[in-house]
């Protein structure tokens, strides 16, 4: 396992860099978009050692072979991400993640016996008894905000910004995640007399349509900042062969984005941080468009102050529904705090990851962040971090198992903690972390555990939700998961957990009850108007 100590980080970044980075270079229209002006790498930079003319001449090794090989079929990639406008630092990054996924393959473990589990560390209940809240509107002052936007939400059959999905009504009106988001930066500008800009990380696909809500918002303004940087794409990977996969039906699936943790290097080339500090800004707050509860909170705020820490992390307390997730350890060797996602876990170290005692927190992918020393940082990697490569196989259309299996490689915004000496973590509770991943998330958060407050919060009682299981079939997009649902979804109040099997579309008004179950009838089923549903199905009308 690779350490994540500065000497490792400047070799990886020597390795990776190709070239100079451009000066960042501002957009127009509230965006600030990567330039392609950056110059294009020179001969010795990738190792960056100049060759030598007194080096000696031997015979070429069958490594020395595949590795030629190899530099060989990246710069297709390379040619094509040129010819498509990609910006030299948007090159540089994906080679250095290609360069990780045909060469490091044993390196991308995080062995459990080289880490330690993260120990008690404070929560947000403890830190509200110990800020002064007087104070910590200064703190929150001196805060930006960014949301992650680039999603087409393609697992739940969308195909425009997941941000733009309707969640739930407030006072009659639909309200999507953006209209929330937005709600929410207006309620903290107002009561707290802050300028907290938002800016969105948009991909090419999300940008048009985001910004169109955001310029036609009656009451959103923003002109100092940006409203939106555009992230890089990469190309996908044949499995195969590792040369950029084409498909001629629709060359836009030839596409992906890098994962969020692009986020560093479209920063670093959009000269968003430039803009920030300009304007007195100290901190970032970011976090995903699709958690609701990631909102902007001067508690933190002021404790991140409070700590001097480079980074902080949100996480929770783990549960069974999230022993799968990403979760934040500890090196043993450098003492730093890493991300460790399932992706990195050993098949030897599996049941200890998925241990909730063991590990007891997961990463909520919500992060604070000192603007001066993310600028450093990433001045001193030339724009590309040296964060771990995640490898997720797929096929070229997602939606068509038949299709060419291919490799997207990406990398997690999280995982910079371990960039950063003196990282720390917080624990949030539940009501920080609602994400929509899915259609059955969708379904708790359309229902009447959630209540949506004048100040643009989703409140519940408790934050445990019943487990929901949605037959795949029938409810895995959303326009399947619509048309079943055609007024509102049931009522969760008296419901512990819910199993549908089958197709099955509900009239207005229904209830479910302790753990609901509903079986497969082998044909399209009805659940009548104001009916209740429990363990034995729908509830028989008959009194004994």
């Amino acid at each position: 396992m690779t350490e994540p100590n500065d000497e490792v980080q400047q070799h990886a970044v020597a390795n990776a860099s190709g070239g100079e980075t451009a000066a960042p270079v501002a957009g127009t229209t509230g965006t600030l978009n990567p330039t392609d002006a950056a110059k294009p790498a020179t001969s010795g930079a990738k190792s960056g050692i100049a060759p030598s003319a007194a080096s000696p001449i031997g015979p070429v090794s069958p490594a020395d072979e595949a590795a030629d090989s190899t530099d060989e079929v990246f710069q297709h990639s390379a040619t094509k991400m040129r010819e498509h406008g990609m910006s030299e630092t948007a090159i540089a990054q994906f080679e250095r993640l290609y360069d990780v996924w045909r060469r490091e393959e044993a390196s991308s473990w995080i062995r459990e016996e080289d880490i330690e589990p993260l120990g008690h560390i404070p929560s947000f209940h403890d830190v509200y008894e110990t800020i002064n809240h007087d104070k910590a509107v200064d703190a929150f002052a001196k805060t930006a905000f960014i949301k992650l936007n680039g999603g087409l939400g393609t697992s739940m059959g969308l195909e425009k910004a997941k941000s733009l999905l309707p969640v739930r009504r407030h006072k009659a009106k639909q309200m999507r995640f953006i209209d929330i988001i937005i709600g929410q930066v207006l309620t903290a500008r107002t009561r707290l007399d802050v300028e907290l800009p938002l800016t969105f990380m948009n991909s090419f696909h999300t940008s048009a349509d985001t910004m169109k809500v955001l310029k036609h918002h009656r009451k959103f303004k923003q002109s100092e900042v940006p409203m939106e940087i555009i992230q890089h794409q990469e190309p996908k990977l044949s499995a195969a062969t590792g040369e950029p996969v084409r498909f001629p039906e629709n060359p836009d699936l030839e596409w992906c984005p890098p994962g969020h943790g692009d986020l560093f290097s479209t920063i670093w080339e959009s000269g968003l941080l430039d803009v920030l500090e300009e304007r007195g800004f100290k901190y970032l707050f970011i976090s995903n468009s699709d958690n609701l509860g990631a909102r902007p909170s001067r508690t933190l705020a002021q404790h991140f102050e409070n700590t001097g820490a480079p980074f902080m992390a949100e996480v929770a307390v783990r549960t069974k529904a999230d022993r799968k997730g990403g979760h934040i350890v500890r090196d043993k060797v450098t003492g730093r705090l890493m991300l460790r996602e399932m992706s990195q876990v050993h098949p030897d170290d599996k049941a200890a990851a998925e241990d909730i005692k063991k590990h007891p927190y997961f990463n909520t992918n919500s992060i604070w962040i000192r603007i001066d020393a993310l600028k450093a940082k990433l001045a001193e990697c030339n724009g590309v971090l040296p964060l771990p490569v995640i490898r997720n196989k797929k096929t070229v259309d997602p939606t068509n198992p038949d299709t060419e299996p291919v490799i997207q490689l990406e990398t997690a915004m999280g995982a910079a903690i371990g960039l950063f000496n003196g990282s720390i973590c917080v624990q949030v509770d539940r009501m920080r972390f609602l994400p929509v991943k899915t259609t059955n998330d969708l379904f708790i958060m359309r229902s009447d555990r959630f209540h949506l407050t004048d100040t643009y919060e989703m409140e519940d009682g408790n934050y445990i939700f019943p487990n929901v299981e949605l037959d795949q079939r029938y409810y895995k997009y959303i326009h399947d998961f619509d048309e079943r649902f055609p007024y509102d979804v049931p009522s969760l109040a008296a419901a512990n957990s819910v199993t549908i099997n089958g197709d099955w579309t509900f009239g207005r008004d229904v209830s479910f009850y302790a753990d609901v179950l509903l079986k497969d009838q082998g044909k399209p089923s009805y659940v009548p108007n104001g009916e209740y549903v429990g363990p034995l199905g729908i509830e028989p009308d008959d009194w004994v």
